[in-house]
């Protein structure tokens, strides 16, 4: 919690100076060298429901960032031990089953 908590402080810092994307994740590497993507999207979070936090501007900075990462491939692992051709084929199956429009 205590690294999740370092994190956090560093996102809010970066954005309330103003960074955004990339250069807020480098500033937020840079004070928290081990943090990973994982851990920054879960410090995000508990930005975005820290209920002191209220300017809509760094909220929507560190949730873009949350998004951006949360999306990447090493965060986005779920669990799930499906191959990426086996969720195109599954994906492929399911659009099958839908009715075409005209």
């Amino acid at each position: 919690m205590k690294e999740k908590k370092r994190v956090y402080e560093a996102l809010v810092d970066g954005a309330m100076e103003g960074l955004t994307d990339q250069a807020l994740y480098d500033f937020v590497k840079a004070r928290c060298p081990k943090a990973t993507s994982k851990k920054i999207v879960r410090a995000s979070l508990l930005a975005l429901t820290d209920p002191h936090l209220r300017d809509r501007n760094i909220l929507d900075v560190i949730y873009a960032l949350a998004i951006k990462h949360r999306l990447d491939d090493g965060v986005l692992d779920d669990g799930e031990d499906e191959e990426p051709d086996e969720r195109a084929q599954s994906s492929q199956a399911a659009n099958q089953n839908m009715p075409q429009l005209s």
